[in-house]
């Protein structure tokens, strides 16, 4: 079956899907304790499985391919959210700050700030953005919603958080670039 998966059958790569979806959620999950983070890392393990699938010929096996392959998608996912949590507590810190030395109407200042940078982007990435920051979707629903690929709407999100920050800096220097990457 790898071997007509290497060759593109999304047939048999759904195949494979099946056959190791569950496994592999089971394991991701033992790692992250978290059900949401655990449908994401599957479904970027088995992204990459295709993206990579032409090396699929060459693995011997699939277990132990898909076991490294999870576990490193496992701890970036775990990194990313050690790297949230820590971009939280400064917002925090950042924010009793702002209260405390500003007034109302510049915390309102600083909100339309960054909604004109988000009125600002493109209409593709605008929505897109909106969807995942504002509506809470994941990039899997995004994608089926707006019918876009995965990645894209992962570089979208990213080509916005980019577009966000310097829209920001430019109009008010890094006092505020807290605020900004807490919308991260």
């Amino acid at each position: 079956m790898l071997g007509l998966v290497a060759q593109g059958d999304e047939i048999a790569f759904g195949k494979l899907m099946q056959q190791y979806a569950n496994l592999l959620a089971s394991h991701i999950f033992r790692l992250t304790h978290h059900r949401e983070q655990t449908e994401e890392i599957v479904q970027d393990v088995f992204l990459k499985i295709w993206q990579t699938r032409e090396s699929l010929a060459e693995v011997r096996n699939f277990r132990t391919y898909l076991y490294v392959i999870s576990r490193n998608q496992a701890m970036n996912a775990l990194r990313s959210l050690i790297r949230e949590k820590k971009r939280q507590e400064q917002w925090e810190k950042t924010s009793d700050h702002f209260h405390d030395d500003e007034s109302i109407a510049d915390e309102e200042r600083q909100y339309s700030l960054v909604e004109q940078a988000i009125a600002q982007l493109p209409a593709q990435q605008q929505k897109v953005w909106l969807l995942s920051r504002r509506n809470g979707m994941k990039y899997s629903e995004i994608a089926c919603c707006m019918e876009l690929s995965e990645e894209t709407v992962k570089k979208y999100i990213q080509y916005a958080n980019q577009s966000i920050i310097r829209y920001v800096e430019d109009h008010i220097g890094l006092a505020l670039l807290g605020l900004v990457v807490c919308l991260q």
